[in-house]
């Protein structure tokens, strides 16, 4: 990677986190959830507007990722509900890359290497830090737990089926329509559990959720255009420095208990994710 590019990525990561953080504390989470969506929407359509359409074969990726990121979004809502950011944020981030390396083992059958063994080591050590913080988790922290755990469940999934998916379209194309696709799931929900009570929520949260996800919409460009240099694993590697940035703005910024612990054990985590990655 060149500086030019070791450099957006660290800002994609940055700003990654920071649309995490300004979901996280809108006045209505699921409001602001909706008006992220809608921002991806409106992207999503001018960027579909531009490109050609994408060839039959791509469809059902386009359609499948549209739906993992609409569960993506909606388990990391609960987890944002239920939980703290810098414990939440983290967790759902570092189990993807954990996941993905075990079923490569336990299904696909790969060889597992030293360096990425001692990664995964890494990643779970430092997920287990993350849940015990604190003291063993109760019956009353399982729903959060869960719900972020699943999110990372998410992540990988769709990260396997856009890895295929970008293969048989143009990516522009495919990029605008699944982010098209994905919006509106969310707003429809918001306007029907916030029945004659949408427009106050629109005005508490319209700031939140209309910044959220513009800064989405850029942090995913970023990387992107970081992407067609080819220094995948790196990128990918380096992206992940936004479960640092996650745990330090919860810690910092949003004044929760045990973030700065949490900081250190997503630092753990990232040094896991960067051996399987670069392994």
């Amino acid at each position: 990677m060149t500086p030019t590019i070791a450099l957006t990525v660290l800002c994609s990561a940055l700003l990654h986190a920071v649309w995490n953080s300004l979901a996280h504390n809108a006045n209505d989470r699921l409001v602001g959830f909706a008006l992220i969506g809608v921002v991806d929407m409106l992207g999503g359509g001018a960027l579909a507007l531009m490109a050609e359409i994408p060839p039959a074969g791509a469809w059902p990726f386009i359609i499948a990722s549209a739906a993992l990121h609409v569960a993506y979004n909606l388990l990391l809502l609960a987890s944002y509900q239920l939980g703290e950011f810098s414990q939440m944020y983290p967790l759902a981030r570092g189990t993807s890359p954990w996941m993905v390396a075990l079923v490569s083992v336990a299904v696909l059958g790969n060889d597992l290497p030293a360096r990425e063994l001692v990664g995964v080591i890494a990643i779970s050590a430092g997920l287990a830090a993350l849940v015990c913080i604190g003291g063993r988790p109760t019956r009353h922290d399982i729903p959060a737990l869960a719900a972020a755990l699943l999110t990372g469940v998410m992540i990988a999934a769709y990260t396997v089926v856009d890895g295929l998916g970008v293969r048989e379209a143009p990516l522009a194309a495919y990029i605008g329509w699944m982010f098209l696709l994905q919006g509106p799931p969310i707003a429809v929900l918001a306007v029907i559990r916030r029945r004659g009570m949408l427009g106050p929520a629109l005005r508490e949260s319209a700031a939140a959720g209309l910044t959220g996800g513009a800064i989405s919409l850029a942090a995913y460009s970023m990387v992107l255009w970081a992407q067609t240099s080819g220094a995948l694993a790196p990128i990918a590697a380096l992206r992940e420095t936004s479960i640092v940035f996650g745990a330090l703005i919860g810690a910092v910024f949003l004044g929760e208990r045990m973030g700065a612990r949490r900081a250190l054990a997503s630092a753990v985590v990232l040094v896991g994710v960067v051996l399987i990655s670069t392994g």
